[in-house]
């Protein structure tokens, strides 16, 4: 029978065993190796029955043994300790107090999905993961940061697979009460929310999740003063249609940006995700335009100045885009509020050229309504350029203003307690925040401490896929002596080769097994075996994803081969986690460029695992070949981008990756030449984590933010638009207005003559000069900028790599010098751009005139 009403039932600590309760809360402990080993001495079975939760261990525990605790002095002072650690964590200065004043007071940071532990299982994949170590690392540096997010009753979805591998999802309801998670008052009763949706209130209660000294704030439409269909639009994430989705990023963006008022979090710098959460953008826009009197180009310019604008996706298939009768449905009210036609509102979407009823592109909208944006890695951030570059027509791709920061984990999250302290003890006590050259030191690591360390991580992972083997084939009702096998399966010996992440297309999951006798030699090899560990999900609607994953499935319960490859089910951060410590290689193979990071490979490199990837993503900047007497520090995929036929082209790469496999890694595994270790492979182990260790932190990432995004994005959002509480909007105002009057007197803008002083051959290191006269029409001097730029000449007369020096005004003239430092074909041009102070970049304003 189904319960008319349900409730949640915990267990009552003792008094002396608050201290618990406050550990259990924060989340702190998923990053904290001594916090989970106080949790599991609580009840160690327990422990790992409710899959390493604090919070559903002690709504669970006996009330028999929190009393026997209460009174176990040891276990009372290792509880003492470890509550004042967390004090001191909290209270303590962090980096961005310590290196002096900044601008920066508060960012707000909106994310769709929020990967921090798999208790708290608000995640679908890599978009998550990223935005959960982006806040565990702002903790540590003490960023005044916020997330917002969602609360999804039901999670993403646990995975199942029928009899012949095809991927079932299951949807389990989430109990809040049951997680790391608060319900937010407001004197006394639940603070709530409140959006519309196409004429229709929808209220969201807030939970509070918090992450080291950084809250986490969660909407949940989840609620009785909602009607049904309300009440689902926080069901799943990614689930449903567009509609469903669009009314999901409704609720986080606005609902979001009601949600730090309500909290009176005076926001600075705002922060978005990906696009899912741009709707912020539109909500302080409405409330420029109706609480402060600005009309619509002004509001634009203020939510502009302090908004930061992130996209992952190097691929137009990936954005969000919603057709023009869904967004009238939803923002017709807005328009008119606003006082614009529909028409202007959805201007924000669209890319120049574009019909009026084409669709809604929230990458678009992100970019359009942000002073900063970047992509997620060096070769994604020049995707990004030549992607969106026709939002700024007549800009050269290379200044179209998208940087790159790439992307970083958390390191405390991800490795292993023997190499934290093998780092601990051989890089520095404080090892996530070595600088680059203190990684050096790894080398001073004896060969026999490392291979011990690997070993061990491999046994334990070893462990850990048998068991998930067993169970998921019990679920497929087999037993006794048809279970026997996942006993056998994997061996803790054979150089084993992890393949993890979302089973999309791109990916290519299956590249191997295009020449499936040969991987089947590569495996069996009775000399030097190889095995691999597979594990991912395919979205719900992707078909063709779940194909993959049935391919490696079936391939991997041939009995032939079954010992040495297994898919392990249901992937998650633990999951994950045991991999990415336990495996020798990470393999990553998508087609480039299509990968915009992709960090698994950085989270396996903390481990001591060597990649072997495709040159994309982070790996696309961050592998070095062999120099100065050291080895390269992993092995690059070569990619045959060139091949029309995507078929082709796989089969070229899958060629090249076996032949890496065959004449490179393995035989460097399986190389004892030098006695029982194989001393080759522990030097380029070392090779990889001193030259890549520092990179990889989520640290390095987030100062890169501050300083390169967030700090920037506060001065000009304090010049632009003041405080929330004491908004100062006339330079917003002033700046549109400029923006406004430049753009119509560019057409009038002239360069009417160029002359270069100096000989048509010269040496190295000699001066050239250049002297302009520029027309500037209406405008003042003040209003742009003139510029030389230089540089070597490459093709279609091309400057390859320019220089853009300033040129100054003398006698109603431009000049300008400089050195030529390079020898070869040389060349130069002038341009005249417009420049003001408020502006982050004089591309935005949308105006260029070249000689």
């Amino acid at each position: 029978m189904k319960a008319l009403r349900s409730f949640t039932v915990r267990t009552q600590l003792p008094p002396a065993l608050a201290p618990l309760q406050a550990l259990a809360a924060n989340l702190r402990w998923s990053w904290d190796d001594r916090a989970r080993r106080l949790f599991r001495w609580v009840d160690p079975e327990l422990w790992e029955h409710v899959e390493r939760d604090p919070v559903r261990l002690l709504s669970v525990v006996s009330p028999h043994r929190l009393q026997e605790l209460s009174v176990d002095p040891a276990f009372m002072g290792f509880l003492d300790e470890m509550h004042d650690d967390l004090q001191r964590y909290l209270d303590s200065p962090g980096w961005l107090q310590l290196r002096g004043a900044t601008p920066l007071r508060s960012v707000a940071y909106f994310s769709p999905e929020f990967g921090i532990s798999e208790a708290l299982p608000q995640y679908s994949g890599g978009l998550g993961v990223l935005a959960g170590d982006h806040l565990k690392a702002a903790s540590g540096l003490a960023i005044p940061l916020t997330g917002i997010g969602l609360f999804y009753r039901q999670g993403y979805f646990r995975q199942t697979f029928t009899h012949d591998g095809f991927q079932l999802e299951q949807y389990p309801v989430l109990d809040p009460h049951l997680m790391a998670l608060s319900s937010v008052r407001d004197a006394g009763a639940e603070l709530r929310v409140q959006v519309e949706l196409a004429g229709v209130a929808l209220i969201a209660r807030l939970w509070k999740a918090q992450v080291g000294r950084i809250s986490l704030y969660l909407l949940d439409a989840d609620i009785d003063e909602n009607d049904t269909e309300g009440r689902l639009v926080t069901d799943r994430l990614y689930g449903g249609g567009e509609e469903h989705r669009l009314r999901q990023e409704i609720l986080l963006g606005i609902g979001g940006v009601r949600t730090l008022d309500a909290l009176s979090i005076d926001t600075q710098v705002f922060h978005t995700n990906e696009g899912h959460a741009g709707f912020l953008g539109l909500e302080r826009i409405r409330r420029f335009v109706t609480e402060h009197g600005l009309r619509f180009e002004e509001a634009i310019e203020a939510t502009r100045a302090g908004t930061v604008f992130t996209t992952h996706t190097p691929v137009a298939a990936g954005i969000d885009r919603f057709p023009r009768p869904l967004m009238e449905k939803y923002f017709d009210k807005w328009a008119a509020e606003i006082g614009v036609s529909f028409d202007t509102f959805m201007d924000l979407g669209h890319e120049p050229g574009d019909a009026p009823g084409a669709p809604f592109n929230m990458a678009v909208m992100g970019l359009r309504l942000s002073g900063q944006a970047n992509g997620v890695s060096k070769l994604h951030g020049s995707v990004s350029r030549q992607m969106f570059a026709n939002l700024w027509p007549g800009v050269p791709v290379d200044e179209v203003p998208i940087r790159s920061i790439t992307n970083g984990v958390h390191a405390r999250t991800w490795t292993s307690m023997q190499m934290n302290e093998l780092f601990a003890r051989y890089v520095l006590p404080e090892w996530p925040e070595a600088p680059a050259e203190r990684w050096a030191r790894i080398h001073d690591c004896p060969d026999d401490v490392l291979w011990r360390v690997r070993e061990e991580c491999r046994s334990r992972l070893v462990s850990f896929a048998r068991e998930r083997l067993r169970a998921a084939a019990q679920s497929r009702g087999l037993a006794g002596a048809d279970l026997s096998w996942c006993d056998r399966a994997l061996d803790p010996n054979v150089l084993t080769i992890g393949f993890a992440r979302r089973f999309a297309t791109y990916k290519r999951a299956t590249l191997l097994l295009g020449d499936a006798d040969r991987f089947k030699r590569l495996l069996l090899d009775p000399d030097r075996p190889v095995q691999f560990v597979f594990a991912g999900k395919a979205h719900p609607a992707d078909n063709l994803g779940k194909e993959l994953i049935k391919q490696v499935i079936q391939f991997s319960l041939d009995p032939a081969v079954r010992h040495r490859i297994a898919f392990l089910e249901n992937y998650d951060i633990g999951l994950a986690r045991m991999m990415y410590q336990g495996c020798d290689v990470w393999l990553n193979n998508p087609r480039r460029p299509m990968e915009a990071c992709g960090t698994s490979g950085e989270k396996a490199t903390l481990n001591g695992a060597l990649n072997l990837s495709v040159l994309d993503g982070w790996w696309d900047e961050m592998y070095l070949p062999p120099a100065n007497g050291f080895p390269a520090n992993g092995w690059a995929i070569p990619s045959a981008e060139a091949a029309d036929d995507l078929g082709e082209r796989d089969r070229v790469e899958g060629a090249a990756l076996f032949e890496l496999l065959e004449r490179e890694v393995v035989p460097l595994y399986y190389d004892r030449a030098d006695g029982p270790l194989p001393r080759r492979w522990l030097f380029r182990t070392k090779t990889s984590l001193a030259t890549l260790g520092h990179g990889v932190m989520a640290s390095r990432m987030v100062k890169d933010y501050t300083t390169e995004l967030y700090e920037p994005a506060a001065l000009r959002a304090d010049a632009l638009v003041g405080r929330s509480t004491k908004p100062v909007l006339a330079p917003a105002q002033q700046l549109a207005t400029w923006k406004q009057r430049v753009r119509a007197a560019w057409p009038d803008v002239r360069i009417e003559a160029v002359t270069a002083q100096g000989p048509d051959v010269t040496d190295v290191g000699a001066q050239r000069s250049v002297t302009a006269r520029i027309n500037l029409g209406s405008l003042n001097a003040d209003d742009v900028r003139v510029e030389v730029v230089h540089g070597s000449i490459g093709l279609n007369d091309e400057i390859d790599g320019p220089v853009a020096d300033v040129m100054t005004a003398a006698d109603g003239e431009y000049r300008a010098s400089w050195t030529c430092d390079r020898a070869g074909h040389y060349g130069f041009t002038v341009r005249v751009v417009p420049d003001h102070p408020g502006i982050g970049s004089w591309a935005e304003v949308g105006t260029i005139t070249w000689a």
